[in-house]
């Protein structure tokens, strides 16, 4: 099991939270003890009663820790610093057993921004699992989708996963294949 911590916690509220790797939503107690498995992208994993529970980042209250901060945008922004806050945005979201962000696993394959008459934007997602049958499929995604439609301006995220191209080792950023072993 991966840890950057190992920072005991006790659930200060009911929680809704995520069983990993089964993907099932499930609320946890408040009073409910455990300890941080891993804290990244503003979203944890903790382990609890021998099971591990992915807690979103707008519930980091309900173990003590600061929601992420809203994003910001300088005035005039245009569709490429909303495309570089988009890819910053995807680099927060992580699979809650794999200590690598999904683009440096290479699970990202397309980024597209629209700027519609309104001037508000729609981002088109293309993105892939290392594995078809994972269970956390649909968290993953639906992590990406409000991340990037937490950015000032983007309406609407479209995040569509698709597996082809597989996935493969190779498609993982050089930073990633070392630090796993992966070559």
């Amino acid at each position: 099991m991966y840890s950057r911590s190992s920072e005991p916690v006790k659930f200060e509220r009911d929680c809704d939270v995520v069983m990993v790797p089964q993907g099932e939503q499930v609320t946890l107690p408040a009073g409910s003890v455990g300890y941080i498995t891993q804290a990244l992208g503003g979203s944890f994993t903790v382990f609890v009663e021998g099971n591990l529970f992915r807690i979103a980042g707008n519930d980091a209250d309900a173990i003590g820790k600061e929601p992420p901060e809203p994003l910001e945008l300088p005035e005039g922004a245009t569709d490429d610093d909303v495309e570089v806050m988009a890819w910053q945005q995807m680099r927060t979201c992580f699979d809650p057993e794999i200590p690598f962000n999904i683009v440096d696993l290479g699970l990202v394959y397309a980024c597209e921004i629209a700027r519609g008459d309104d001037g508000q934007r729609t981002i088109a997602v293309k993105m892939t699992l290392t594995a078809p049958g994972c269970g956390m499929g649909d968290i993953l995604v639906q992590d990406v989708r409000d991340k990037l439609e937490r950015i000032p301006t983007v309406r609407e995220a479209d995040v569509e996963l698709v597996f082809d191209p597989p996935w493969n080792q190779g498609m993982m950023s050089e930073a990633a294949r070392l630090e796993t072993g992966m070559f």
